[in-house]
């Protein structure tokens, strides 16, 4: 296995050249992207309808072709789905990775083409592993394996044609090359099923028994797995189980609130590398210790950036890579070998760097509350949560934050934060003081609404069992690694359907 490892490394790290020439060519590398997404879009029926092939660049390109939501590309994805070819991709797409971006209602079914399968999720996936590699020459991570943690898909029968549908980890694992499918964890038998407790258990007691060196998952249930495993075994870390566990790839939601209850849980330093891998592609990878995410520029990716003010226009004007500016929340837009023209992927990142161009993940354009004009961003909310829990000891398991609304009583509004605790503030006033403040401080809106309670009350924080989420989650058939809790709402849909649910089981 040492052997292995020298050489399944030494080819990863050949992969960092020509990472460094996207980091010291970026647009070079985004303008010939530009060229063969053209040359590959004349020739779909959505190419011909807004005349890609007279497009010669990026200036035509954003004049004829409008930003897209998923709702209007929709039309185009469902005849897809049902066997028409051709439409927005020139070779056939019978793959859809089921995405719910949050817990809404709504399913998403993003395209997922040969090209984007290999070009780009793939690529993501290896390139993640050659950039630990250069970072940690000395790993070991060839010598055991990876347990990643996946979802399941499906088929869809529509007359004599068949195509699939799932999480799009699970069609990363179904599509695994044999050297690939050696090195992972658990079998794909268990990996791929759809019942989501029952593979917890599976995973559970299947990987307990592996070399595991590196896990990869969304860190809300990636907690859920390791907490079964120790209470299986017994065991009250997991350095006891896998000891030669080096690294956790995470990416979906932030680490920050679970930073605390991993490095309880591992019980030994673990290597930590963040993703932005979605349904829609695979965006950046953190590429220094403790740094910020690398935009990964030669994934058959097109890239263009709403600046604030623009983000919900449907004709929003976008700014390209060489123009971005640092610390400016963009909404991210993206055109892709999937056949994603001009894409609204609805997140919002904001770059820390230029050459290279590095960003961290502000939040979501419609995931924020901005009821009473405090325009709090998922990000203000972190911070602001790390404050309170390191001053207090408190540590977070879930959370979300919904509006209290005024009334004509004159009631003012405030916002009410549902947490779920693992482990609780000895006093919780002074933890929502805490909290409070730490907003005050990265807001100025929020610290504006709240002076002297004059729009805004103090925040109301409303302390949850343990179990209530995970609950919420279960009984609205919402279990499994592409579903998240809401942080942010501007409505109380999901607060109210998690505090009727507390009422019914009193």
């Amino acid at each position: 296995m040492a052997l292995f490892n020298s050489i399944a490394s030494w080819l990863m790290v050949k992969r960092m050249h020509q990472i460094d020439l996207f980091r010291k060519y970026p647009h070079d590398v985004q303008n010939e992207w530009f060229r063969k997404l053209m040359l590959s879009g004349k020739e779909t029926e959505f190419g011909q309808l807004h005349g890609m092939g007279e497009i010669k660049n990026m200036d035509q390109f954003r004049e004829r072709v409008p930003l897209h939501g998923y709702d209007d590309l929709k039309p185009w994805i469902e005849r897809l789905r049902r066997g028409e070819q051709h439409l927005l991709w020139p070779t056939d797409v019978k793959w859809f990775a089921k995405s719910s971006g949050t817990t809404g209602d709504k399913s998403k079914f993003i395209p997922v083409t040969e090209e984007s399968l290999y070009d780009c999720h793939y690529k993501g996936g290896k390139d993640m592993v050659s950039i630990y590699c250069s970072t940690y020459p000395n790993h070991q991570l060839f010598t055991g394996k990876n347990l990643a943690l996946g979802g399941s898909h499906k088929t869809d029968f529509y007359d004599d044609y068949e195509s699939y549908h799932g999480d799009v980890s699970a069609i990363i694992i179904q599509n695994l090359p044999l050297w690939a499918e050696l090195l992972r964890a658990p079998q794909i038998q268990i990996a791929l099923m759809s019942e989501w407790e029952e593979k917890l258990e599976l995973m559970a007691r299947s990987t307990m028994k592996e070399n595991v060196t590196s896990l990869a998952g969304v860190p809300s249930w990636m907690l859920v797995l390791l907490r079964r495993i120790l209470d299986i075994s017994g065991k009250k870390t997991i350095a006891e189980i896998w000891p030669n566990l080096e690294v956790y790839f995470h990416g979906g939601v932030s680490l920050t609130p679970y930073r605390p209850q991993f490095a309880e849980l591992f019980g030994r330093d673990v290597n930590l590398l963040e993703l932005y891998n979605a349904s829609e592609g695979f965006f950046g990878i953190q590429d220094e210790c403790n740094g910020d995410l690398l935009l990964m520029l030669d994934y058959g990716i097109v890239y263009e950036f709403l600046p604030p003010g623009e983000w919900e226009k449907p004709d929003g004007k976008t700014v390209l890579l060489p123009d971005v500016l640092p610390g400016v929340p963009y909404a991210l837009i993206i055109s892709t070998t999937g056949g994603l023209w001009r894409y609204r992927v609805g997140d919002t990142i904001e770059f820390t760097s230029i050459l290279p161009y590095r960003f961290k993940i502000t939040g979501r354009t419609k995931h924020f509350i901005n009821v009473f004009g405090e325009e709090v961003m998922i990000g203000n909310a972190e911070k602001a949560l790390h404050t309170a829990c390191e001053k207090t000891g408190a540590v977070v398991g879930e959370y979300t934050v919904a509006p209290l609304f005024m009334d004509k009583d004159g009631k003012k509004g405030a916002h009410e934060w549902l947490i779920e605790f693992t482990q609780p503030p000895e006093e919780p006033g002074y933890f929502a003081e805490l909290l409070d403040n730490a907003l005050k401080a990265a807001n100025s809106d929020y610290e504006a609404k709240r002076y002297h309670n004059f729009i805004l009350q103090p925040p109301v924080i409303r302390i949850l069992p343990c179990g209530t989420f995970y609950n919420w989650l279960r009984d609205s058939n919402k279990l499994g690694g592409q579903y998240k809790v809401p942080r942010l709402a501007n409505d109380r849909k999901v607060a109210d359907a998690i505090l009727s649910q507390l009422e019914v089981t009193r």
